[in-house]
């Protein structure tokens, strides 16, 4: 037969031109917002809303160490200075000027903001025994300070303003910059104009701190980045190096593989025609259902290359040189067919969990593998015949078919399979009710931001209640009528200290009524002059104290908006905002002991949502993970009705769902032993991996005519798993959690596979071992 390679070489041209053009057009996303679950109330989605863009998402912590105290303070100095001039940052804070600026506020409005009534009582009785206590200070070591203080705030109203800002901020100011407390680590906070998940905007903050750091002339120094905006850019890095890695290597090992088995350019030609087209319309149809293509997506049909060939290599790898392609279809066409049909029914988990992420690599896949299984059937022949492909090596081995002499022990195979069913039912697969397989950020950079929080006092978000009003009045005097409650709390020990905006900046109605309430000159006077008695004060001595009270009279109410560019502005703007033209303030227990408690108090309370993040993340993880098993159910039941009726041999049928039975089982209690638990991604790819089972079990079970024909078989389908584990097993290398999650369940499922199909599905036989 003459081989003419124009028309092969005409698709190829076309195919590459056509996955070129689309690569071009279709842009991906790197972020994860797209993998992470949505809120099925407003509660949930209010919370996930900020965790992802809110003002939550718009800080960025900064720390600095592995240097002397004085140069670590004159970096943060160097740093600040510069991060001030830039547009991207609406807030620079590391203690500097702003800590000056935020004391004298708070000395300025003391009597107005202190929380305990003791500070602002000024009766005779009262104030002799504040005065005692400064008469202590004053014979002291602290002498000089209870000068500037005591004298001026008997009652220790600023004392208490300021400890009641504690739970807020837990640095300490050094060198003139705040410190960890703990260890030498300069810190500082800054807050982005446009928090959210434009990963650009992302990556241009990342480079100016780095560049700012860079120009203080840091020496040893080390730089620590954490926050939302931080995160996203090196997960978008890490993923993006991942499928430039799975792409190249991917693309080398299957070259690789099918060089060894075919020896032929012409033959890789043809097979790449169907896995172009494949990935091309795949992408397209994932643009036209979702708008955008997940980089994830894009990288796991990268690695289904080495599933897609499957169907040209079955195509090829059963031809002999000079046959029709008319006969190959013949012989393999109906497992075929069912094969993809099955395979794609096997996908309905990934495409229906809930999630657009995982649907989209649902969808991707389920378009890829019917688009290379149509091009194998429709296109493929054409293009073999005219340029009379077929293995290098044909005919039958009477080497390779010895080890089908090993199926006469299949019984052994009821070993592993009883093992891994007795570590199922003794220890059944529990859901893993949180979404840390979704979350592409290791959790040693978690540690770290933890760290960072805890000293600078940044909110945490993992308990929340949500109190909404018209205006920040509306919502301030809302959360004072709920902090005497959360107060009982704490002292009966069920939680730690509370951050909230009333804490920090009562109502401008408490306020006021502060205010009134302070004694007019006169009775001050009369007061300290009763409460000196008996004491060695000079009778002007309290002088300082009663032009403070009086000038606190002439006050209006300190108000959010006069704490702009402040550090207790910067908190309050983290706990008091607008949204979606209404005002929230989130109230922030620590330490909860009894949340169910918490919430059974206060879930009732009008105007107010109490969000328990965890708790939330675990139900719509657990949501999603149910979904898909009962979608992947109903894929299960439909692929065995489709087996049912077109094998029409209950036999064949049996042997191909015991194959297909006994990779699940085992393959689910390996999941188990690895992590303790069965996520939504191992549910997705758990279906996936039947679905390659039971194409395999099919061409194993097939009627085959000859020696021959069991041998192309063998050689087809060894060639076929090979590339299957290894692609699969390079994306279990990779550093994103998902890719990596899915990358070994594949790769695993796929070679217990080969071994079971082969063992269970295909008819014993005479050879001896």
């Amino acid at each position: 037969m003459k081989r003419r390679s124009g028309p092969l070489a005409l698709a190829l041209l076309l195919s590459a031109t056509l996955a070129a053009l689309v690569f071009s057009f279709v842009p991906l996303r790197m972020d994860m917002a797209g993998f992470l679950p949505a809120g099925r109330d407003d509660a949930s989605r209010f919370l996930l809303h900020e965790l992802q863009s809110g003002l939550g998402a718009s800080i960025v912590l900064v720390g600095v160490e592995n240097a002397p105290e004085a140069q670590l303070a004159q970096i943060s100095r160097a740093m600040r200075a510069e991060l001030a001039q830039k547009s991207d940052f609406s807030v620079v804070l590391n203690g500097q000027e702003n800590a000056l600026r935020d004391v004298d506020l708070l000395k300025k409005y003391r009597y107005l903001l202190a929380p305990s009534a003791h500070t602002r009582d000024f009766s005779a009785q009262a104030l002799s025994a504040d005065f005692a206590d400064v008469l202590d200070a004053l014979e002291s070591s602290a002498e000089p300070l209870a000068q500037e203080v005591a004298l001026r705030d008997p009652t220790g109203a600023l004392l208490d303003t300021l400890h009641a800002m504690e739970p807020a901020q837990h640095a300490q100011s050094r060198h003139g910059v705040w410190f960890a407390p703990e260890r030498p680590r300069a810190l500082m906070m800054l807050r982005i104009r446009q928090p959210g998940m434009d990963l650009n905007a992302q990556k241009h903050i990342r480079d100016e701190v780095e560049v700012a750091f860079q120009h203080a002339h840091p020496g040893d120094a080390r730089l620590l980045l954490t926050g939302p905006a931080i995160f996203a850019t090196e997960s978008a890095q890490t993923m993006r190096h991942d499928i430039e890695l799975i792409s190249a290597c991917s693309t080398m090992l299957v070259l690789a593989v099918l060089l060894w088995r075919f020896r032929s350019l012409w033959v890789l030609a043809a097979i790449f025609v169907p896995f172009l087209l494949s990935l091309s319309i795949a992408m397209l149809s994932v643009r036209l259902v979702f708008g955008w293509v997940h980089g994830i997506a894009f990288g796991f049909g990268m690695t289904m290359l080495g599933v897609s060939l499957d169907y040209p290599v079955l195509l090829i790898g059963h031809r002999e040189a000079g046959e029709g392609p008319e006969i190959v279809l013949k012989r393999i066409g109906p497992s075929l067919r069912m094969a993809v049909l099955t395979a794609t029914l096997g996908l309905t988990g990934m495409v229906f969990c809930g999630l657009p992420g995982l649907a989209q690599l649902g969808l991707f896949s389920a378009v890829g593998l019917l688009t290379a299984a149509g091009t194998t059937l429709w296109l493929m022949p054409r293009l073999v015949s005219s340029a009379d492909l077929a293995p290098a090596v044909g005919g039958a081995s009477l080497r390779l078919l010895r080890w089908e002499a090993w199926r006469n022990r299949r019984g052994w195979c009821a070993l592993p399979v009883l093992l891994a069913a007795t570590m199922l039912l003794l220890h059944p697969p529990a859901l893993e009710r949180s979404a840390a397989s979704l979350n592409p950020v290791p959790h040693s950079r978690f540690a770290t931001d933890q760290e960072l929080r805890h000293e600078l006092g940044a909110p945490e978000t993992g308990y929340v209640m949500v109190v909404k009003g018209t205006d920040p009045e509306n919502v301030l005097r809302h959360e004072e009528a709920l902090l005497p409650k959360l107060e009982q709390f704490r002292q009966s020990g069920a939680i730690g200290p509370v951050q909230a905006a009333a804490s920090w900046l009562p109502s401008a109605a408490l306020q006021q009524a502060r205010m009134q309430a302070l004694p007019s000159l006169a009775e001050l006077r009369s007061a300290i002059a009763q409460a000196q008695t008996g004491l060695p004060f000079r009778p002007e001595a309290f002088d300082p104290f009663i032009a403070d009270v009086a000038a606190s009279q002439a006050l209006s109410p300190l108000r959010l908006e006069n704490l702009a560019n402040t550090a207790l502005g910067l908190r309050l703007q983290t706990v008091l905002f607008m949204r979606e033209g209404a005002w929230c303030g989130l109230i922030l227990p620590e330490n909860i002991h009894d949340p169910a408690a918490l919430s059974r108090t206060f879930t009732q309370e009008p105007g107010v949502m109490v969000l328990d993040l965890h708790n939330a993340v675990s139900h719509i993880t657990a949501r999603h993970t149910l979904l898909a098993l009962r979608w992947m159910a109903v894929g299960i039941g439909l692929a065995v009705l489709l087996l049912a009726v077109g094998l029409r041999d209950a036999r064949r049928l049996g042997r191909v769902l015991r194959a297909v039975a006994a990779v699940g089982v085992v393959l689910l209690a390996i999941l188990m032993g690895r992590s303790g638990g069965i996520s939504v991604v191992h549910v997705v790819a758990l279906q996936f991996v039947l679905g390659v089972a039971l194409d395999y079990a099919l061409f194993f079970a097939r009627p085959q005519v000859d020696a021959a024909e069991r041998t192309r078989t063998l050689r087809t389908l060894l060639t076929c798993n090979t590339m299957t584990v290894l692609t699969f097993g390079l994306l279990a290398t990779c550093h994103t959690p998902l890719l990596r999650d899915i990358g070994f369940t594949v790769a695993t499922g796929a070679f217990l596979a080969l071994i079971f199909s082969f063992m269970l599905s295909g008819p014993r036989t005479k050879l001896p071992l």
